[in-house]
């Protein structure tokens, strides 16, 4: 999907050393995350690196089609439907009474202009060269490039990073037509806001965008074909979860597959497996996304794809199976996160040179930006049962804060799980408003390997959402043996 702002700009400095050099140190094909520290990284330790990126801007997909935009939708929403207020208001109030496309697409195109000002500055002051351009591999150290206006160039280089992302799976009995039936990357440039929404996929992706349109008063009906969903999430954090969106009216229908889609005029009817009928005025297919490694000729370097077309790498260098080819980022999988692989990226660039390698903390955290988020961190109580360790659990309300009584906060909780045998934390899981910035509390705590004693002995600000560690420590507290030995 083509960004908002299109140009196929490049610095002066980059265009003139491009014209100039056809062999770099290190080629990074994707400019996203990934792409975008391990370039920069291997610059900074004095190697001359080219970024390929098959956009007509840099940025990739975490800057067009995927993180950026869809939290500055998710923003955007949240401020003109007046969510934050309506704990005091009602659920009728609004800052804006009439919101339209248009209204959401204006704060997005602000943000991704400022998102790619601001990287391109990044490379040119770190000396990275840019291209825009489609790669593809042609030997072991050289790739050809299809620019713009049929312009073919080729470069070779002594180390190759590969960060190229994913983009939705468009499954052939989906009549996707850009305005009634959408993917996910389509759905930043809808032309309307519908009265009703089919989510199909309750991935993150998925629940993300169905609660956002939610927010926004849209009828939404989410379906799921497994009978969960979001496992990786703490259960009882995910029941809440779920308990809020049927509160508000969304529809939930989980072991439940599609059969058959069909656009009739202004609306699409969608057959279930269960015998129903659900008629809307759009359709969202977010079931899946897949590498895309399809225009990369892999075969001409020994490179395989799975079936998803994700990349295998040595989790520890990021190295594929030929060791002067690296991959970073969603193209390997799990836990495709702008902040992992912002991490992968910088770690593959310092394997690659011979420089000391950062070596990445146990825990990191997850978000979802969900209305309401939920972040999660460490291990789930089901995990913690699984694996026979001996814990008690603490949880806060944020509506027993004071912070939470202000901001008119009904719903919204903190879990944290302790060790009963060494005191240590866990895990941390947060449902509800500033939960993946509260999250980074518990994440350092879990990485210090702290105990329950710290939020219980440590004074927070007040009145603040954070103080829900403490109340939440306490209720743990409360409960935990006095005298349990500790190691």
């Amino acid at each position: 999907m083509k960004s908002f702002f299109s140009s196929n700009r490049l610095s002066e400095s980059g265009e003139t050393k491009r014209m100039h050099q056809t062999h770099y140190d290190m080629i990074v094909i994707g400019s996203g995350p990934a792409g975008r520290r391990a370039a920069i990284q291997a610059a900074k330790i004095g190697k001359e690196v080219l970024v390929v990126e098959k956009g007509r801007q840099v940025g990739g997909v975490s800057v067009h089609t995927g993180t950026i935009p869809s939290k500055t939708l998710r923003e955007t929403v949240l401020n003109l439907s007046g969510w934050r207020e309506r704990g005091f208001y009602g659920r009728a109030y609004r800052v804006k009474q009439d919101i339209d496309a248009g209204d959401l697409r204006e704060r997005l195109q602000k943000t991704l202009e400022h998102e790619v000002e601001v990287l391109e500055h990044q490379f040119t002051r770190n000396g990275v060269t840019t291209l825009c351009g489609t790669a593809h591999f042609i030997g072991e150290n050289e790739i050809e490039v299809n620019e713009a206006e049929g312009v073919t160039s080729h470069y070779t280089a002594d180390r190759f990073l590969i960060c190229v992302g994913t983009k939705p799976f468009r499954p052939d009995y989906m009549p996707f037509d850009g305005e009634r039936v959408l993917d996910s990357d389509e759905v930043l440039d809808v032309k309307h806001l519908p009265r009703s929404l089919v989510v199909i996929g309750a991935g993150v992706i998925g629940v993300e965008y169905a609660t956002i349109f939610s927010a926004l008063d849209v009828k939404v009906t989410l379906i799921e074909p497994r009978n969960t969903f979001l496992d990786f999430v703490d259960r009882e954090v995910l029941q809440e979860f779920t308990h809020d969106l049927r509160d508000r009216g969304m529809s939930i229908r989980l072991d439940c597959t599609v059969e058959n889609v069909e656009v009739k005029g202004t609306s699409v009817h969608l057959s279930l497996s269960d015998k129903r009928v659900v008629v809307a005025d759009m359709v969202l297919f977010a079931a899946g996304r897949i590498g895309a490694t399809d225009s990369l000729n892999l075969k001409a370097v020994g490179l395989e794809v799975d079936h998803r077309g994700r990349l295998k790498v040595d989790p520890k260098t990021f190295q594929t199976e030929k060791d002067h080819i690296y991959a970073a980022g969603d193209i390997i999988g799990f836990p495709s996160l702008a902040s992992t692989s912002l991490e992968q990226g910088r770690v593959a660039a310092c394997h690659a040179f011979g420089a000391p390698v950062p070596k990445a903390p146990a825990y990191f955290p997850i978000g979802i930006y969900a209305v309401p988020e939920i972040s999660t961190s460490g291990m789930s109580e089901e995990e913690v049962r699984e694996r026979g360790i001996g814990y008690e659990v603490g949880i806060a309300r944020f509506r027993e804060t004071s912070r939470g009584h202000i901001m008119g906060l009904n719903t919204g909780m903190m879990k944290l799980i302790f060790s009963l045998k060494t005191r240590r934390l866990l895990g941390v899981h947060i449902l509800g408003e500033g939960a993946t910035e509260l999250i980074h509390i518990g994440q350092a705590v879990l990485n210090l390997k702290g105990t329950i004693e710290y939020f219980v002995e440590n004074t927070f600000n007040y009145p603040t959402l954070a103080e829900a560690y403490k109340i939440a420590a306490l209720d743990a507290w409360n409960r935990m043996p006095v005298f349990e030995e500790e190691d």
